[in-house]
């Protein structure tokens, strides 16, 4: 979807969480509309974001003022204070917002948040933690897992398989994983296919099981 056609979006509590969330929106042409209490926050924001307002969040009438019930989407970034959280979300909904992403800081802080109307929850924190765990062993390059142990990762190409095309690899029935694409320095990105060729320094994209992708980064 192009920048013109990105629905403005209302993002509530502007911390490192919510801050980037919104940043990041906006430098991709979204229309932002950030809210905090904090007035610090506000100032911080004011000249990134489409408009920046001080009020109190978890006060339904004043979000129907802003003009919040036109929006189609919502990020309620706020971490720190539950109650803060659960009435934010709560008066969203109510006010007939029907796609909310609420941080939660626990599992029963996101049994609450979707009661009540959260259509996403997300643990940024945890995610955060469980992708450096990973990374940390310096072989994978980059790590995006899921929640049912599946994961797709960036790795430098394994020794083993430099040299040979992917079919002679067989990269899926010994090592069950599947490489997706590859990248290597200078050229655009190669969607993989049997007869690729794997050079010394290629990045791979690979796809599989968690414990697979790391036993086939480490052989």
């Amino acid at each position: 979807m192009s920048a013109s056609k990105r629905k403005p979006v209302l993002v509530v509590g502007l911390g490192r969480f919510g801050g980037a969330v919104a940043g990041t929106l906006s430098k991709m042409g979204t229309e932002v509309l950030g809210i905090d209490s904090n007035r610090q926050k506000v100032q911080q924001y004011a000249a990134d974001l489409t408009k920046v307002v001080e009020v109190d969040c978890t006060d339904g009438y004043v979000l129907r003022q802003l003009g919040v019930a036109d929006f189609e989407a919502a990020v309620v970034a706020i971490g720190s204070d539950i109650e803060a959280s659960v009435l934010t979300v709560l008066a969203l909904s109510e006010l007939g917002l029907t796609n909310i992403w609420a941080k939660a800081n626990n599992d029963r802080h996101a049994r609450i948040l979707e009661r009540i109307g959260a259509t996403h929850v997300v643990f940024p924190e945890q995610r955060m933690g469980e992708r450096v765990a990973h990374l940390l062993n310096e072989r994978l390059l980059d790590f995006i897992a899921f929640g049912d142990e599946f994961a797709i990762a960036r790795l430098c190409a394994p020794e083993p398989i430099v040299g040979l095309p992917l079919e002679m690899s067989a990269c899926r029935r010994k090592y069950d994983v599947t490489v997706v694409g590859v990248k290597r320095a200078g050229k655009a990105f190669i969607h993989a296919v049997p007869d690729t060729l794997i050079f010394p320094d290629d990045e791979l994209v690979v796809s599989g099981k968690i414990k697979d992708i790391e036993r086939f980064a480490a052989i």
